[in-house]
């Protein structure tokens, strides 16, 4: 019998929120997050149009170059959604971590913050972003995900 390698906590995690993506019906990229307090799970979450609203049928943002229309998009993202499932469950994020598949923007940094999360392991932010700052100036901590 070969053994397998046992994934680490970071791994397994990541790994969680990869799946999590998969739920995703966006045209343009899968995201997922998951929020975990003292090794549980407590919320997860993937990027989608709100609970009861029909998926798209194309994307509304492909007439945009990368990074703009998000206007346009009826969309929330990953880790918003998981913020929310939280909330809705009467959970609280307060000392939390988050795993995401993708790097988070200027307004779910907003909200990671404001939701008392205090690790985000995530790819790495564009340099010079809003998002980056934000990040850097809160006293959230980032491990990075390759």
């Amino acid at each position: 019998m070969t053994s397998k390698k046992r994934p680490s906590w970071p791994e397994y995690f990541e790994r969680i929120a990869e799946f999590a993506a998969t739920r995703s019906q966006c045209h343009a990229r899968q995201v997922g997050a998951v929020i975990v307090q003292e090794k549980h799970i407590i919320a997860t979450g993937y990027n989608g149009v709100p609970t009861g609203i029909e998926p798209c049928q194309h994307c509304h943002r492909q007439a945009y170059e990368p990074g703009k229309g998000y206007a346009v998009c009826p969309a929330n993202h990953a880790e918003a959604n998981a913020i929310a499932q939280a909330a809705k469950l009467g959970v609280s994020t307060a000392g939390a971590s988050i795993y995401c598949t993708y790097a988070p923007c200027k307004d779910c940094v907003g909200l990671l913050i404001n939701a008392g999360i205090y690790m985000v392991f995530s790819p790495l932010l564009k340099k010079g972003s809003l998002a980056k700052e934000l990040l850097d100036e809160s006293k959230i901590i980032k491990g990075v995900i390759d």
